[in-house]
């Protein structure tokens, strides 16, 4: 699966080392920055990754900033976008089920590096259920474009 990946200033050995376990796993990472300690905004990051994922160039993404909040609000701000954070991977599992998200957030001032890897493992495996969840997805849809 190709995967971008993308953090501010706070996560990026987080990051680093999440991408690592990915790439150990078989999948490709698009690496969308920042690999510096210096002050960035998150939500340039955040759309890096979104456009990844409109354009077709990978499947999935994730970001990390501090709490993860950040990253998720700005992520969400784009149509076809369904990002989600999680602190523990009962959340990541039934955000691909039941709302099939394409963008995990998560925050490296609130879980560890297994914790991380264990949330990245599950959200990545987890399949999309369909049925009346996509009849949802449908309406949630209609709300993107009604508001375009």
């Amino acid at each position: 699966m190709n995967i971008a990946i993308a953090n501010d200033h706070v996560a990026v050995e987080l990051k680093k080392i999440l991408a690592e376990h990915l790439m150990s796993k078989g999948h490709s990472v698009t690496d969308c920055g920042t690999n510096s300690g210096d002050r960035v905004d998150y939500p340039i990051y955040a759309k890096l990754v979104a456009d990844e994922i409109k354009n077709g160039s990978c499947e999935r993404g994730i970001l990390i900033c501090g709490s993860g909040v950040g990253m998720c609000i700005a992520a969400n701000k784009f149509a076809g976008i369904r990002a989600v954070v999680c602190s523990e991977p009962y959340s990541a599992k039934l955000s691909r089920e039941h709302n099939f998200t394409n963008i995990l957030c998560m925050g490296a001032r609130v879980i560890g590096i297994e914790t991380a890897k264990m949330i990245a493992d599950i959200w990545i495996e987890a399949e999309f259920e369909g049925g009346r969840h996509a009849e949802r997805l449908d309406m949630i849809k209609n709300f993107e474009n009604r508001d375009v």
